[in-house]
């Protein structure tokens, strides 16, 4: 087996979730290659370190501390005629007046900018290099 190979399969070996017949040649390779081995070690420490810290205690009061929290937050809640008639009305009211204001801004400003100019054509633009065969004689001498 090669190298490149046992790498691929060693996370599974050190699991131990590769059938019979691999285990045994990935183990005969560990034995016979000493940089397979010390990869596999080093593999090995590497695993048991992400082992021991994904084992947490779980605090027993967690849930009920959380719960607590979210209870008094819910009884602190601001009680007020301001605060009431600023979140219900006057916000959605200044929102909709800015965006009012907004569309009201961006078509004066599409307006200003699109004023009608004198529109050319094509064949406008033409004209003046058409007419330069009857300036230049030596053209009108070699086109007879």
């Amino acid at each position: 087996m090669k190298c490149k190979a046992v790498h691929s399969k060693l996370i599974f070996f050190l699991e131990r979730e590769l059938p019979e017949p691999e285990m045994k040649a990935v183990q005969e390779h560990l034995a016979a290659c000493p940089e397979c081995a010390l990869f596999a070690e080093e593999m090995k420490k590497t695993l048991s370190i992400l082992e021991t810290e994904k084992v947490s205690e779980v605090n027993p009061y967690f849930y009920t501390r959380v719960k607590a929290k979210l209870d008094r937050q819910s009884e602190i809640q601001p009680s007020g005629i301001r605060s009431s008639v600023l979140a219900r009305v006057l916000q959605p009211v200044a929102f909709s007046i800015i965006l009012i204001l907004g569309i009201y801004g961006g078509v004066k400003m599409g307006a200003t900018g699109a004023k009608t100019a004198s529109t050319f054509t094509a064949e406008q633009e033409m004209v003046p290099y058409l007419n330069d065969m009857d300036v230049e004689p030596l053209e009108t001498f070699l086109m007879e």
